[in-house]
């Protein structure tokens, strides 16, 4: 009877539900794919989690007034009976749709309902919140990440112009234009050393012949006309700048057409016997001859230095070339790995910038509902047949455990095969023992003190446990999901 009047007198409580899906991205990953790549499950965790933290529950439950006498209770007796009457299920695997259910319980069904959509507001803010702030976040990353490559790769470009600005003379690039231009200095200053070698001997075997003879022109030159002689000069002239210049050379070119133009008067001159000129006789002449020899040597040393100098120089440029080649290839190494990481870092900071629009427009993996928060119109707590029922079958139980009890610990001879089993002797006759009032009046007493006991004290036990602990229907409940047995 006790248990009925608990359970009568038990207050009711109501139980709102929810249940939330992770949908999958609107967008196929192959086309355009986020850049939060968290799962369903850990996604789920992520926002349970923040769901019961301390603040929230603290706002949700001063904000609707959750608990009775909520003005009485500490800050830590609100959370904790927030977070007893919520419960969250996840339910996630391979190949399987990730679910979430989510309850709450609560003395009215209007409360209950209030308290879960503002659970389902708090989950969305979160779930948004998060999913944006990731893809936010991996773009600015990826923002810092490109200024960062692009400054690195403007001072490695810098660097590259700048030593190729200060050894413009002596890069691998041309190289080989460098080594013709040698070759061609070299033979232009042997051709030089032979002219001048040429004037040296002419200028002696002239001294040696006036010495000899008293005349100041060779035998060969008695029969050259000026035209000759010039002619004479424009071939050796042009022999030389061969050695410099290509044919098409502007100045080659002119240097043949006046030596076409001169053949032509030579020939002219050859048909009409012209007549020869006099043998030159006299110092002055000697001298003058001699002067215009020392004139051409010296002009041609000087050529020879201006060449030797300018050979010089480009041997050092050629010699300068392998450390500059090997510099300018650090250099250029350095500024590729820099461009090939620029160039990563700008696809990855699309990708980053996609993702982020894919969040933004809220087309990416996303929380929704599938079942919204109702109000209860009945009460789901307690379950007033189960406790009644339950405390009547624990008394009952406890009353024969009682008995039972009794008859074990009662160890005095009440029956003929006692006193058989104890005293080893066959009783001719047995009388029953008469108790007296006393005894019968004390022997009453007892009976109706464990009566009491069973009737009174198994279901005030009952209703502590329920009011103090924990209620008996959310004993069950946990009995159950050990067992794993659902309703």
């Amino acid at each position: 009877m006790t248990s009925v009047i608990i359970a009568m007198t038990l207050p009711s409580t109501y139980v709102s539900q929810m249940r939330l899906i992770v949908e999958s991205p609107q967008i196929p990953g192959n086309l355009a794919a986020s850049t939060v790549n968290t799962s369903a499950g850990e996604q789920l965790q992520i926002v349970e989690q923040r769901l019961l933290t301390r603040p929230v529950l603290l706002d949700i439950a001063r904000q609707l007034s959750v608990l009775p006498s909520q003005d009485e209770a500490t800050p830590d007796q609100i959370v904790d009976a927030m977070r007893a009457n919520t419960r969250i299920r996840i339910n996630s695997g391979l190949n399987q749709a990730s679910l979430m259910s989510i309850s709450f319980e609560a003395r009215s069904g209007q409360i209950a309902a209030g308290v879960l959509n503002e659970y389902l507001t708090e989950i969305q803010k979160l779930d948004v919140s998060y999913r944006k702030g990731r893809a936010s976040d991996t773009l600015s990353f990826f923002q810092q990440e490109v200024e960062r490559l692009g400054n690195e790769l403007d001072k490695r470009s810098a660097r590259i112009l700048e030593f190729e600005r200060e050894n413009s003379g002596a890069l691998p690039s041309s190289l080989q234009f460098r080594l013709a231009q040698q070759g061609a200095l070299q033979t232009n200053l042997e051709q030089t050393d032979q002219q001048i070698f040429s004037k040296k001997s002419e200028r002696e075997k002239l001294l040696e012949i006036y010495s000899s003879t008293g005349q100041i022109v060779t035998p060969a030159q008695q029969n050259r006309t000026p035209a000759q002689l010039q002619l004479a000069q424009l071939r050796n002239e042009l022999d030389a700048k061969r050695a410099i210049y290509s044919e098409a050379n502007p100045q080659i070119r002119l240097l043949r057409a006046r030596i076409a133009k001169l053949e032509e008067t030579v020939a002219a001159e050859q048909a009409a016997n012209t007549a020869q000129v006099n043998p030159q006789t006299g110092n002055s002449s000697l001298d003058l001859q001699l002067a215009q020899l020392d004139s051409q040597i010296s002009a041609l040393e000087d050529q020879r230095i201006s060449i030797a100098d300018r050979l010089a120089k480009l041997t050092l440029t050629i010699d300068q070339t392998p450390a500059n080649a090997i510099t300018l290839a650090e250099l250029q190494r350095d500024h590729d790995n820099i461009q090939a990481q620029y160039n990563g870092a700008v696809d990855r900071l699309a990708a980053a910038s996609t993702g982020e629009r894919i969040e933004v427009t809220s087309q990416g993996q996303r929380i929704s509902v599938i079942e919204y928060p109702v109000a209860p119109s009945s009460p789901t707590k307690p379950n007033r047949m189960f406790i009644a029922a339950g405390g009547i079958a624990f008394g009952i139980l406890l009353g024969a455990a009682l008995v039972l009890l009794l008859e074990v610990l009662n160890r005095s001879v009440r029956r003929p095969e006692d006193l058989i089993n104890k005293l080893d002797v066959w009783p001719i006759a047995t009388i029953p023992y008469a108790p007296s009032r006393g005894e019968m009046i004390r022997r009453r007493v007892v009976w109706i003190m464990v009566v009491l006991a069973i009737l009174i004290g198994a279901p005030a036990a009952v209703w502590a446990v329920h009011t103090y602990y924990l209620p008996l229907d959310l004993i069950a409940e946990k009995v159950i999901d050990k067992l794993e047995v659902y309703w």
